[in-house]
């Protein structure tokens, strides 16, 4: 019978997760819950106690018909007859612990690089256990953290192997669904995730199994369904571009902006211009009440503060909960070390439908390293058509999501197709806040239409620059200045034309192509 890792408890015995409970009464209501594998962890008790402690437990899990791991220990282990053990790197080698062990005994190998895991397999083991996967109190000796990133990198190096997979280190509700959907490359997934606190330090440990078992088994609000790029994909996509611009104005959605004060007001118009309900919200503990509209929440990281971060953090929890889009904007991403800090502080703590960005910051949400901006300018570029459309999907392809790379020339993917974008005009650089506003509109039409996550940005990207477009060729306009009220007047032009079903502010005028690469 294949060996089921989908729950997977870890124990954790010490006062201040266990709160003087009896353990073996907690992890049978785990096991009531949903949990269908159970690993005993004690690096501190004696020997006597463990064997103790392990039998109990033992029984509990028999009676449920699961199996008992222990850690580390191969002698307690054999002396209360457990279906296996789970060893670290710094443990007993397997092989020793292969001959020990009676046949037919489970052993799991800790892995933290691809090496490590490719190893473990190598030798025969059952199922790896994949981390650190965020971090958490209750391990302090962690190698380094995976996050889903490292993890999808470890899976897609082993994809080749039938070996069973479980991640582990700070997975809790919150982000049990993102942990399983996005560590997953084309190949290979998750086979389950190893909890700990979240079920052993829970008030109701049944109540807590439950609802594990349950986002485990559901498929995520906020999954990506990707469309597999058609012979004529630039006028299909164009096609559907005028009904999902009318869509928007009809729904009128809530764009709840995190933004920087320099263009709160000027992207508010914007907002308003094209049809849409802006709100310009900095503080998250509002979050919990304005996702209930089913908007979009805009992450904007231009004026960072002391308080910012944890702001973005409760906002994006609440959105990601309900399952409303979240666009992140992480300007300047590469000027300072505290942007680059936050920039990983916020990928590790929720979902992005959408990340935009310029060149500088696109590759720092990457990871690429060698990048350094001047304040939010992206910086001389250094890629070609080719290489930013790779970046641009590869990003998109590892996150699950939607990645927008704006330009001279936009790029745009979901991962799979690649479009890119011609349209606009320079005097779009030549305004604060033009770029910033991109988020907000592309958050309007992800509220508006949510099963083409790249069709809804398309769309409102070229809304907003063919309305740039237009003001620009005005007589009156002669720079930035009389472009600015010229530019909120074209977009309130297309969103009226739009509402009527007008398609005409779009016939012959987008300038897109689809990038193979």
């Amino acid at each position: 019978m294949p060996l089921d890792l989908s729950l997977y408890l870890v124990t954790d015995s010490t006062p201040a997760i266990l709160k003087g409970r009896d353990l073996c009464t907690v992890v049978e209501e785990a096991i009531k819950g949903g949990v269908t594998i159970v690993q005993y962890r004690d690096k501190t008790s004696d020997t006597g106690d463990l064997i103790a402690t392990a039998s109990k437990l033992h029984q509990v899990t028999q009676k449920y018909g699961i199996p008992l791991l222990i850690n580390d220990r191969v002698d307690v282990a054999l002396a209360i007859g457990a279906e296996g053990v789970h060893l670290g790197q710094d443990d007993m080698v397997f092989d020793a612990a292969k001959k020990l062990l009676p046949k037919g005994a489970i052993i799991g190998i800790s892995t933290s690089t691809v090496q490590e895991a490719q190893k473990a397999i190598a030798d025969g083991a059952d199922y790896i256990g994949i981390g650190t996967m965020f971090a958490t109190s209750t391990k302090t000796n962690t190698k380094s953290i995976l996050g889903t990133a490292g993890t999808q990198a470890l899976l897609k190096a082993i994809s080749d192997s039938p070996v069973g997979t479980v991640a582990i280190g700070g997975i809790n509700h919150s982000n049990v669904q993102r942990v399983l959907y996005q560590s997953r490359c084309d190949a290979k997934g998750l086979d389950g995730v190893a909890i700990v606190s979240a079920i052993v330090g829970a008030e109701d440990p049944q109540t807590s199994a439950e609802k594990f078992t349950h986002l485990i088994k559901s498929t995520p609000t906020f999954a990506l369904t990707c469309q597999t790029s058609r012979a004529d994909e630039v006028d299909a996509l164009l096609r559907d571009v005028p009904a999902i611009v009318r869509k928007m104005t009809e729904v009128h959605p809530l764009v709840h902006n995190m933004i920087n004060f320099v263009v709160a007001n000027f992207v508010a118009n914007v907002a308003l211009s094209i049809g849409a309900s802006p709100i310009m919200a900095p503080y998250g503990d509002e979050a919990q009440d304005l996702c209930k509209f089913d908007g979009a929440l805009l992450i904007n990281m231009g004026t960072l503060t002391s308080e910012s971060v944890s702001n973005y953090q409760k906002a994006l929890q609440a959105y990601n909960a309900r399952g409303n889009p979240v666009i992140y904007d992480p300007v300047g991403a590469a000027a300072t070390e505290i942007r680059r800090n936050a920039v990983s502080t916020l990928m590790a703590g929720g979902y992005f439908d959408l990340i935009k960005g310029n060149e500088g910051e696109i590759r720092q949400v990457w990871g690429s390293g060698a990048v350094q901006q001047r304040g939010v300018d992206s910086g001389p570029s250094t890629l070609d058509e080719q290489q930013k459309a790779r970046l641009t999907r590869d990003l998109a392809r590892r996150e699950h999501n939607v990645v927008l790379l704006t330009g001279a020339t936009d790029y745009l993917s979901d991962g799979e197709r690649v479009i890119a974008v011609e349209n606009g005009h320079p005097y779009l650089g030549r305004v604060t806040g033009t770029g910033c506003a991109i988020g907000s509109v592309s958050g309007c039409f992800l509220a508006a239409h949510r099963s083409d996550k790249l069709l809804a940005v398309l769309s409102g990207l070229l809304m907003f620059e063919i309305a740039a477009e237009n003001a620009a060729s005005k007589d009156y306009v002669r720079g930035p200045g009389s472009f600015v009220p010229a530019f909120l007047d074209e977009l309130y032009a297309i969103q009226t034309a739009a509402a009527k079903g007008d398609e005409s502010w779009l016939a012959g005028r987008a300038k897109v192509h689809e990038v193979k690469v």
